[in-house]
Protein backbone atom coordinates (compact mmCIF):
# COMPACT_ATOMS: atom_id res chain seq x y z
CA UNK A 1 0.00 0.00 0.00
CA UNK A 2 2.40 2.42 0.95
CA UNK A 3 5.12 0.80 -0.82
CA UNK A 4 3.68 2.26 -3.94
CA UNK A 5 2.95 5.87 -2.70
CA UNK A 6 2.60 6.41 -6.59
CA UNK A 7 6.57 6.42 -6.89
CA UNK A 8 6.65 9.83 -5.31
CA UNK A 9 10.31 10.21 -5.10
CA UNK A 10 10.52 12.95 -7.40
CA UNK A 11 14.22 14.53 -8.15
CA UNK A 12 13.68 17.47 -6.48
CA UNK A 13 11.24 16.87 -3.46
CA UNK A 14 9.34 19.82 -1.28
CA UNK A 15 10.16 17.34 2.01
CA UNK A 16 11.09 13.62 2.15
CA UNK A 17 9.32 12.18 4.81
CA UNK A 18 10.98 9.65 6.62
CA UNK A 19 8.31 6.47 8.29
CA UNK A 20 8.17 3.10 10.20
CA UNK A 21 6.87 1.56 7.82
CA UNK A 22 6.39 -1.41 10.20
CA UNK A 23 4.44 0.50 12.44
CA UNK A 24 0.83 0.15 11.39
CA UNK A 25 -0.33 3.83 12.79
CA UNK A 26 2.19 5.23 11.04
CA UNK A 27 1.47 3.55 7.49
CA UNK A 28 -1.65 4.54 7.91
CA UNK A 29 -1.13 7.81 8.71
CA UNK A 30 1.29 8.06 5.85
CA UNK A 31 -0.79 6.36 3.22
CA UNK A 32 -3.83 9.33 4.44
CA UNK A 33 -1.03 12.05 3.99
CA UNK A 34 0.09 10.56 0.41
CA UNK A 35 -3.73 10.26 -1.08
CA UNK A 36 -4.13 14.33 -0.09
CA UNK A 37 -3.83 16.94 -2.48
CA UNK A 38 -0.54 18.26 -3.19
CA UNK A 39 1.22 15.12 -1.64
CA UNK A 40 2.78 14.74 -5.48
CA UNK A 41 5.09 17.04 -3.67
CA UNK A 42 6.58 14.64 -1.30
CA UNK A 43 8.91 11.60 -1.15
CA UNK A 44 7.83 9.14 1.44
CA UNK A 45 10.83 6.89 2.43
CA UNK A 46 9.79 3.92 4.36
CA UNK A 47 12.98 3.54 6.65
CA UNK A 48 12.25 -0.12 8.22
CA UNK A 49 13.15 -1.10 5.15
CA UNK A 50 16.46 -2.60 4.90
CA UNK A 51 19.33 -0.85 3.40
CA UNK A 52 17.23 2.44 3.79
CA UNK A 53 19.61 5.08 4.52
CA UNK A 54 18.52 8.42 5.27
CA UNK A 55 21.14 10.47 5.08
CA UNK A 56 24.51 10.70 7.37
CA UNK A 57 22.61 13.12 9.67
CA UNK A 58 19.88 10.78 11.05
CA UNK A 59 20.33 7.24 11.22
CA UNK A 60 17.77 4.60 10.29
CA UNK A 61 17.10 4.04 13.86
CA UNK A 62 16.02 7.40 14.82
CA UNK A 63 14.35 7.81 11.95
CA UNK A 64 12.24 4.42 13.51
CA UNK A 65 12.08 6.01 16.67
CA UNK A 66 10.83 9.64 16.01
CA UNK A 67 9.12 10.98 12.64
CA UNK A 68 11.69 13.15 10.50
CA UNK A 69 11.37 15.07 7.47
CA UNK A 70 13.93 16.79 5.34
CA UNK A 71 12.91 20.03 3.66
CA UNK A 72 14.32 20.57 0.11
CA UNK A 73 17.54 22.77 1.65
CA UNK A 74 18.82 19.73 3.38
CA UNK A 75 17.16 21.28 6.64
CA UNK A 76 16.11 17.84 9.29
CA UNK A 77 12.89 18.48 11.44
CA UNK A 78 11.80 16.51 13.79
CA UNK A 79 8.75 15.93 15.75
CA UNK A 80 5.91 18.43 15.46
CA UNK A 81 8.10 20.62 13.60
CA UNK A 82 8.26 17.87 11.18
CA UNK A 83 4.51 17.44 11.32
CA UNK A 84 4.12 21.17 10.55
CA UNK A 85 6.24 20.95 8.30
CA UNK A 86 4.25 18.20 6.31
CA UNK A 87 0.90 20.17 6.73
CA UNK A 88 2.55 23.36 5.67
CA UNK A 89 2.69 21.33 2.11
CA UNK A 90 -0.60 19.80 1.65
CA UNK A 91 -3.14 21.98 0.57
CA UNK A 92 -5.76 20.68 3.09
CA UNK A 93 -3.44 21.10 6.05
CA UNK A 94 -1.86 24.26 6.16
CA UNK A 95 -4.90 25.74 8.36
CA UNK A 96 -3.72 23.21 11.18
CA UNK A 97 -0.01 24.25 9.85
CA UNK A 98 -0.68 27.92 10.74
CA UNK A 99 -2.65 27.34 13.71
CA UNK A 100 0.84 25.27 14.99
CA UNK A 101 2.76 28.45 14.08
CA UNK A 102 0.99 30.38 16.10
CA UNK A 103 3.20 31.84 19.47
CA UNK A 104 3.40 28.87 21.96
CA UNK A 105 1.42 26.11 19.99
CA UNK A 106 4.16 24.52 18.51
CA UNK A 107 5.85 23.30 22.13
CA UNK A 108 2.64 22.54 23.15
CA UNK A 109 2.86 20.18 20.37
CA UNK A 110 6.18 18.93 21.01
CA UNK A 111 5.47 17.79 24.24
CA UNK A 112 2.39 16.08 23.28
CA UNK A 113 3.81 14.15 20.47
CA UNK A 114 7.05 12.91 23.19
CA UNK A 115 3.71 11.93 25.66
CA UNK A 116 2.80 9.82 22.43
CA UNK A 117 5.86 8.41 22.17
CA UNK A 118 5.42 5.85 24.64
CA UNK A 119 2.35 4.61 23.60
CA UNK A 120 2.99 4.30 20.28
CA UNK A 121 3.15 0.72 20.48
CA UNK A 122 0.29 0.17 22.29
CA UNK A 123 -1.54 2.26 19.40
CA UNK A 124 -0.33 0.57 16.65
CA UNK A 125 -1.27 -2.82 18.05
CA UNK A 126 -4.22 -1.79 18.27
CA UNK A 127 -4.75 -0.52 14.20
CA UNK A 128 -3.69 -3.93 13.40
CA UNK A 129 -5.92 -5.37 15.29
CA UNK A 130 -8.95 -3.31 14.33
CA UNK A 131 -7.70 -3.48 10.73
CA UNK A 132 -7.44 -7.30 10.67
CA UNK A 133 -11.05 -6.81 12.40
CA UNK A 134 -12.25 -5.55 9.30
CA UNK A 135 -10.15 -7.53 6.92
CA UNK A 136 -11.99 -10.01 8.68
CA UNK A 137 -15.89 -8.77 8.66
CA UNK A 138 -15.56 -8.15 5.14
CA UNK A 139 -14.69 -11.51 3.65
CA UNK A 140 -17.29 -13.19 6.07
Amino acid sequence: MVADLKQQAQADPALTVYYDGSCPLCTAEIGHYAACAGASRLRFLDVSQAGAEPGADLTREAAMQRFHVRLADGTLHSGARGFVAVWGSLPGWRWAAHLARLPGVLPLLEVAYRGFLPIRPYLSRLVARVASWRRSSQTD
